[in-house]
């Protein structure tokens, strides 16, 4: 079976219908294309990364694979928290700069909960906040069950302040200097 990455430049509502990966941050919950994600693990050690942003937690060792992990509560500015025994982080496929190959990235969230299914008529797209807002992470909202669930564009989330090029072989980096 041939699996294709969500790709988010310019979708329709008929383009989002599909299978999310929900999961809680701060009592808000959201969701993630299912095609995105590659697997879901438990809190385990990070190895720090200097001159990072304070939402990049630093690298894991993923049998044997190098993955920068983040934490989705301060990439959205929200307060810190402790992490417990839900706290998860997902691994997820990103595609790579300008169509490279892809890269794989943790981000770590408070709680999983499900993988749901959404039609087309589950969702609708970004609000308008009537205010100068920062949406560009959203793809749009789903009223699932009686609640709303704010659908994240995870690639944009991972390639803003270039984190995908960052870890892209090509290039090289050593993380950890």
């Amino acid at each position: 079976m041939s699996q294709t990455l969500v790709k988010t430049d310019t979708v329709s509502v008929v383009d989002l219908a599909g299978r999310y990966l929900t999961f809680t941050l701060g009592g808000d919950n959201y969701g993630i294309p299912v095609l995105n994600v590659r697997e879901i693990i438990h809190m385990c050690p990070i190895t720090p990364v200097r001159r990072m942003p304070d939402y990049v937690k630093g690298v894991i060792n993923l049998r044997g694979s190098v993955i920068v992990v983040i934490d989705l509560r301060l990439k959205f500015a929200m307060p810190p928290s402790n992490y417990n025994e839900r706290t998860c982080i997902i691994v997820v496929h990103v595609r790579g700069v300008d169509g490279a190959r892809d890269t794989m990235m943790g981000a770590i969230v408070d709680t999983v909960e499900e993988v749901i299914l959404l039609s087309e008529d589950d969702i609708g797209p970004t609000p308008d906040f009537g205010v100068s807002s920062d949406t560009k992470y959203m793809l749009g909202v789903s009223t699932f069950n009686g609640s709303v669930k704010t659908l994240l564009d995870i690639e944009r989330v991972f390639r803003e302040e270039g984190l995908v090029e960052l870890v892209n072989p090509e290039n090289n980096l050593n993380l950890l200097s």
